[in-house]
């Protein structure tokens, strides 16, 4: 969690306790003590919100891409998606240049097939194996005619793809400044709703640590899909870098 803050004057004047002692005891006559007045001034507060949207073209992209088999038995179902597999993988590394480190597997798994029917209950069909990669691709113009190829490979599970940008550190600062320039606009509309004036900021704190990215549209994908006449076109549209921040001014 990102945090900035400056401390708040508050000035606090105590008072200090005098006696007379006489050696051996006090003095004689009326005791006295002597406090000098207490006085506090505390700054009045405000704490606010604050929200701000940058729109990125996106630069990288993540793809879904998966086998799923069927077999007989679990071994069955396991080496015909391997085979399915790792022609969809050097597909990807040879044909498309994408580096090992792209490249990683999501999800795999082996299972069993069941069937039911009212009559025999559960039956086992047979066995399912899925193995799916999660591949970052860049070239975003070129993904349709990657995932078509994929497809045609022996890919039949492609999931989604998903677009965001490598590096958001410059939008980040962005959409900070944005979101601190909204925190200041409500705080300054309440002090001037309340006759005040706005003072110093005191604290601030980028809610949720980093800068959250939202992709405006998922290209959400089957098998059935990518299957219809003509290559697959996918849009990579805009992000969204977004940014909450809580902050804290002083009032005068």
């Amino acid at each position: 969690m990102k945090h900035w803050t400056k401390a708040a004057n508050t000035a606090v004047l105590a008072g200090a306790l005098l006696a007379g002692v006489v050696a051996g005891g006090l003095w004689t006559g009326t005791d006295r003590a002597y406090a000098a007045s207490a006085s506090t001034t505390v700054s009045s507060v405000i704490n606010v919100s604050g929200s701000g949207e940058v729109l990125v073209k996106p630069d990288i992209a993540y793809l879904s891409i998966g086998v799923q088999s069927e077999g007989n038995t679990a071994a069955a179902a396991q080496k015909a998606n391997a085979a399915k597999i790792s022609k969809v993988t050097q597909l990807l590394k040879e044909k498309w240049s994408i580096s090992a480190d792209d490249i990683q597997t999501s999800q795999f798994y082996v299972q069993p097939n069941y069937t039911y029917d009212e009559k025999q209950g559960q039956k086992l069909k047979g066995y399912i194996a899925n193995h799916t990669l999660s591949v970052k691709y860049r070239n975003l113009d070129k993904i349709g005619q990657l995932l078509d190829e994929a497809t045609q490979s022996g890919a039949n599970n492609v999931d989604n793809v998903r677009f965001s940008v490598e590096n958001s550190s410059a939008y980040e600062e962005e959409a900070i400044a944005k979101a601190l320039g909204n925190a200041q606009s409500k705080a300054s509309a309440v002090a001037k709703a309340t006759k005040r004036g706005l003072g110093t900021l005191l604290n601030v704190t980028v809610d949720g640590g980093d800068a959250q990215i939202f992709t405006q549209r998922e290209a959400a994908m089957s098998k059935a899909l990518l299957d219809t006449n003509g290559g697959t076109e996918i849009q990579s549209g805009q992000v969204t870098v977004k940014v909450q921040v809580s902050a804290q001014y002083e009032l005068n």
